[in-house]
């Protein structure tokens, strides 16, 4: 099936049929025959649609959502070969995939991965935030992986048709977000080292809250002297899965410790701050806001370059630089961001076995900057910068 216009034909569905709760279809449908013909290539055999209604919502707790999948109902899902471009995909229900025991992704770690949002409005609305520069990273990361990826058209389309398919799952406003995952593989078979011979492009979604255990109250880092994130000439810039892993034992000992997150230093001189396991980190010193800068061991944060933005609207003055970890020490403020914690303030550091605290609460930076960013993604705030896109 070729969607050529994915969200406006399932804006038609998301009215014509009843919650996947029943196998039936509404007696509107013979008002539509267009959309009927699409329905069967969106479902798998045997199984019910379960489009609903704008004004359902699935069935979950949603003031206990926490960060753990809970699967939609759709994935979108294309393939191409090494040399060809990724064609438009199709939706299907959320299932398991089927690879090859030598897929490139599975000996090889060839794959990058996104993340980004959808957020539902007061009055109703799906609000997407920067996808463009989600699609734009996973270029960078793709061509760093020697891998074809979708254009940025494709992208931005297929999160579009992701967060309307499963807009049931769309928390009500305050109460969380749709985290929607795309994701580029090496599919295809290889046995020596190489790129594969095929590629898949696929997304999908699920609910969530906060990152943190710790809700919004703020983390406690520990400095990682002995593990490194990424080093000089190597893919640390990119969102490489191969990335991910190798933080887990620094991740998990800290966390057994009672910390909230790993905070890395610089592999040559383990002396300058680098990010944390799953966001970028920022640091507070009176109207001066520095980060480090991404000189290709650190990952480019969508959420770090919009919260830049905002602080220098703010009249605050941002610098992107080396950091070194004695000036994080004396900082007043500390602050994380990410697409997964949004801008989650720092209580304490670890380092050394000395823990410095800094300060928090409602008139800190990082209150005013994540209440607008926020703003702007829920549609409370008039978005002027065009960052958010309506599905």
């Amino acid at each position: 099936m070729i969607l050529k216009d994915g969200a406006a034909c399932l804006r038609n569905l998301i009215h014509l049929f009843r919650p996947p709760s029943s196998s039936s279809l509404t007696s509107k449908l013979g008002a539509c025959y267009f959309c009927t013909s699409h329905v069967a290539s969106l479902q798998q055999p045997g199984k019910p649609s379960v489009f609903s209604s704008d004004d359902e919502y699935a069935d979950l707790d949603w003031d206990n959502l926490g960060f753990s999948i809970k699967p939609a109902d759709y994935m979108y899902t294309t393939k191409c070969s090494k040399h060809e471009n990724f064609k438009q995909g199709q939706l299907s229900r959320y299932a398991n995939i089927e690879l090859s025991p030598s897929a490139a992704v599975l000996n090889y770690g060839q794959g990058v991965y996104e993340g980004t949002k959808a957020y539902r409005t007061e009055d109703g609305r799906i609000l997407l935030f920067r996808p463009d520069l989600n699609a734009s990273r996973m270029k960078i990361g793709a061509e760093r992986m020697c891998m074809p990826s979708p254009s940025v058209d494709q992208f931005v389309d297929a999160v579009k048709q992701i967060a309307l398919a499963n807009k049931r799952w769309v928390p009500p406003p305050g109460k969380g977000t749709l985290y929607i995952r795309p994701l580029l593989i090496g599919s295809g078979p290889v046995l020596g080292l190489g790129p594969a011979p095929e590629y898949t492009f696929l997304a999908y979604a699920s609910p969530v809250g906060n990152y943190f255990k710790e809700g919004s109250a703020p983390l406690n880092l520990y400095i990682e002297e002995e593990c490194v994130r990424a080093a000089p000439g190597g893919a640390g810039g990119v969102k490489a899965i191969s990335n991910y892993a190798p933080v887990l034992k620094a991740l998990i000992r800290a966390k057994s410790r009672g910390f909230s997150d790993v905070l890395y230093l610089d592999s040559v001189n383990r002396k300058n701050v680098e990010e944390v396991s799953s966001c970028n980190i920022f640091v507070v010193k009176g109207n001066v806001i520095s980060t480090p800068a991404t000189n290709g061991t650190i990952l480019e944060g969508i959420t770090r370059r919009s919260v830049i933005e905002i602080a220098r609207d703010y009249g605050y003055q941002v610098e992107e630089r080396v950091i070194p970890v004695d000036e994080l020490i004396n900082a007043d403020q500390v602050f994380c961001t990410g697409t997964a914690v949004v801008v989650a303030p720092v209580g304490s550091i670890t380092y050394q076995n000395k823990r410095v605290e800094f300060k928090t609460g409602s008139r800190s930076v990082y209150q005013e900057l994540y209440s607008t960013l926020v703003g702007i993604q829920t549609g409370v705030i008039e978005d002027k910068k065009g960052w958010t896109v309506e599905v």
